[in-house]
């Protein structure tokens, strides 16, 4: 099949996905991509929820979504007939979606092989296309195993996995060219978050830009929009902004239709990534906080969109409750701590094994546009009758206390983890501290703004152009977000006695040419991520797998090869890398690496046995043994063995 022939399959599978949302919303009066893919997530879940309790397949649920798009249809057209206007979207939303598509294009030749954490999304996405007989637990990892806090409700997994069932494409294809359709859409969220609080067609695209141009440009090679099918930069970089654009409007329109979208977004979130849902709550709150404190309005319709947002996200994790006390690393014991503390150490400032805090430079590492975005944030105390300040400011000094204040953080990090609390920082309002922030310098240095942008974005670029490596090690100077965070509490003080007019103008263009550099830096180095030596299973063991053992079936194998085995076939393993699974209880990932390294040292086949395992792969550059077994598949490197059944 040809990339063009694979590239329309795709869209139209995404589109039929989205077409249900889009019905119910324009149904509901609220015309956005935010309301079309919150309330398409929102009704997949659904389906996927009576698939479950029915024990039942993907088909089920497909033909459960289609009823749903079917009445949702029905409401749309009946509105239509009706006498009520016809909702309208955030202006010049086509320019934002033609520059979204033209990023989805370019993303396609970038896409090199599924690494990572991509290959356990992936072995989930294989179980719900292959399984007749869905739960919960039949989509995990281990026969035997818990399910993962983060992950429990495979709602992104299920939404690949029915496009790769409409597509008629492997799911492989799926995980490696979605992100070519659902970049467009970050950029088009992005753009009605924008707008939706700043009501400006200039800095609505300044957000989507910056937003572009800190997640997709600067790290090069497509950065997080190229990972978009992974459901956490989907829920970062798609839900986020997606679940601001509507809270937003329905601030600035308060309606049941419009805070019933908010609570699907939110609903989504939190399944797809229950932390996130509940990181954003730290801008927003601080919001609300500043709106009141300088302007005493947006409070009721402030706090009725926040419960609209909170409560889907309250409830669902009522119901995790349960798993999450089944993980090490939420409220550990000392010794996992202090492994957390260890692990993570280039992200922390540690005062005692009781008391640290997230280091300032994880907040500027990402590059020019989070610095400036941190520069310039105080300066939305010039503009405190607007509610783009607010965000701004309260949002900005919230994340700020929660990443730097220690007695905070280290509370979170309990609560959340400390895997998870490091990543509180992105949730910094950057895009619209750029945007509001060039808008205040716009009014104060006038013409001169756009050739400083230029210059400044240039010279940023060269001196700090961002570390997105896995350990931190050369963010800017973090003196620079303590300078800026001082200077945000001196702003609010400031805002909260200043009387004037707003000072802020059209600084769409500077944001342009400062955001220039980053961009063509970012394609300089637009080139596929090179996959790590002995990353790949060979084809024929693939076809192997897929033809010769049964779905469902147990292979054992070491922890590296299997957590390749279970993204290659819809079969279970008994080993991974303990840093791509939970660290639960029923799956004791590290008991389990440490049976995979004695078996590969001994050879003793009762390890295998002892969890049930029904064949066996043995990759010969990490094990050289031979075993007396049936022998189903064998190449250069891989061998695949039938185990003896046990009674």
């Amino acid at each position: 099949m040809n990339a063009l022939e694979l590239y329309f399959r795709l869209a139209f599978a995404i589109a039929l996905l989205l077409a249900p949302g889009w019905c119910l919303a324009r149904a509901l009066g609220v015309r956005s991509v935010s309301a079309t893919l919150a309330w398409s997530l929102t009704l997949l879940f659904g389906a996927l929820v009576v698939t479950f309790l029915l024990i039942s397949s993907l088909t089920t649920a497909i033909a459960l979504f289609a009823v749903a798009g079917f009445a949702a249809l029905a409401a749309m057209l009946a509105r239509r007939r009706g006498p009520a206007g016809r909702a309208r979207g955030a202006p010049g939303r086509w320019w934002a979606g033609v520059a979204g598509v033209i990023v989805g294009v370019i993303l396609w030749h970038v896409a090199g092989t599924v690494q990572g954490d991509g290959l356990f999304h992936l072995a989930r996405v294989r179980k719900l296309l292959a399984f007749d007989d869905l739960t919960l637990h039949r989509v995990i990892e281990f026969k035997d195993g818990g399910l993962h806090p983060g992950y429990a409700f495979p709602l992104w997994h299920g939404f690949l996995a029915v496009v790769a069932r409409l597509s008629g494409e492997d799911p492989t294809q799926v995980f490696l060219h979605a992100s070519s359709f659902l970049a467009p859409l970050a950029v088009l969220v992005a753009y009605e978050a924008g707008w939706a609080l700043f009501r400006r067609v200039w800095a609505a695209g300044a957000v989507a830009g910056a937003q572009a141009g800190l997640v997709c440009f600067a790290p090069g090679h497509g950065g997080a929009y190229a990972l978009l099918a992974q459901p956490e930069p989907a829920a970062r970089h798609l839900l986020v902004p997606a679940a601001l654009a509507l809270a937003f409007e329905a601030l600035r329109a308060p309606s049941v239709p419009r805070y019933l979208s908010v609570a699907a977004a939110g609903l989504s979130l939190a399944v797809i990534h229950p932390t996130y849902a509940i990181f954003l709550w730290i801008p927003f709150v601080g919001f609300l906080a500043v709106r009141a404190l300088w302007s005493r309005s947006d409070l009721r319709a402030g706090l009725a969109a926040f419960g609209a947002l909170a409560l889907p996200t309250v409830l669902f994790v009522l119901w995790l409750v349960p798993v999450v006390g089944h993980t090490a690393s939420v409220s550990p014991n000392a010794s996992e701590l202090q492994r957390a503390i260890v692990h993570y150490k280039t992200y922390l400032h540690v005062r005692s094994p009781s008391s640290y805090s997230l280091a300032p430079e994880v907040l500027t590492r990402t590059g020019p546009i989070a610095i400036v975005a941190i520069v310039l944030f105080p300066l939305a105390c010039l503009a405190s009758r607007r509610r783009w300040a607010a965000f701004v400011l309260g949002g900005s000094l919230a994340v700020l206390a929660v990443c730097l204040v220690p007695l905070l953080f280290t509370h979170f990090a309990d609560a959340v983890s400390l895997s998870q609390a490091r990543r509180t920082a992105g949730f910094f309002p950057f895009a619209f501290a750029f945007a509001g922030g060039l808008g205040v310098l716009s009014r104060l240095v006038g013409p001169v703004l756009p050739s400083l942008a230029l210059i400044a974005g240039a010279v940023l670029e060269v001196a700090y152009p961002g570390d997105f490596q896995y350990a931190l090690k050369n963010g800017a100077p973090g003196l620079i977000v303590w300078i800026a965070g001082a200077a945000g509490v001196v702003a609010l003080v400031v805002g909260l006695m200043r009387r004037g007019s707003p000072l802020e103008a059209d600084a769409g263009f500077a944001a342009a040419l400062f955001l220039l550099p980053i961009v063509a830096y970012g394609l300089a180095r637009w080139t596929p991520v090179s996959a790590p030596p002995l990353s790949t299973l060979s084809p024929g063991l693939v076809h192997a797998l897929r033809t010769d053992v049964a779905a469902g079936a147990i292979v054992y194998s070491d922890q590296e090869t299997s957590y390749r085995l279970a993204a290659a076939a819809p079969v279970y393993i008994a080993v991974a890398p303990p840093g791509h699974v939970a660290d639960t209880k029923e799956n004791d990932p590290y008991g389990r690496a440490r049976d995979a390294r004695a078996f590969a040292a001994s050879g003793d086949l009762a390890i295998p046995e002892r969890y049930g395992a029904e064949y066996l792969v043995v990759d010969r550059l990490r094990i050289r043994r031979t075993f007396s077994l049936p022998r189903l598949y064998r190449d250069e490197r891989f061998v695949l063995y039938r185990l003896p059944v046990r009674s």
